[in-house]
């Protein structure tokens, strides 16, 4: 999995979450590897957006390809405050 967390500025939100979807449909048409994604908003106003992936190598391959998705600079020009970090689900009930 991938887990980001950011801000978003509440005005740009909406613009976010359209990017975002754009986003995740041309990864899904070109790596059929990204399972799900969960954003959530948590107290402190920030999200994390965790990205679920059949195995290591769909998520490598796709942050490899990163570059060819147009979308990604778009939705994250909308953040600040970006960090990103890949993990291995060890238990999930």
């Amino acid at each position: 999995m991938r887990a980001h967390r950011y801000s978003v500025d509440p005005a740009d939100l909406e613009e976010f979450l359209a990017r975002r979807a754009s986003l995740i449909g041309t990864v899904r048409e070109t790596h059929p590897g990204l399972t799900a994604t969960l954003l959530v908003r948590l107290d402190d106003g920030t999200y994390t957006d965790t990205w679920h992936w059949s195995g290591e190598r769909e998520l490598n391959a796709a942050l490899a390809a990163i570059a060819t998705f147009p979308e990604a600079p778009l939705a994250m020009a909308l953040t600040s405050d970006a960090t990103a970090n890949n993990g291995l689900v060890v238990d999930q009930r």
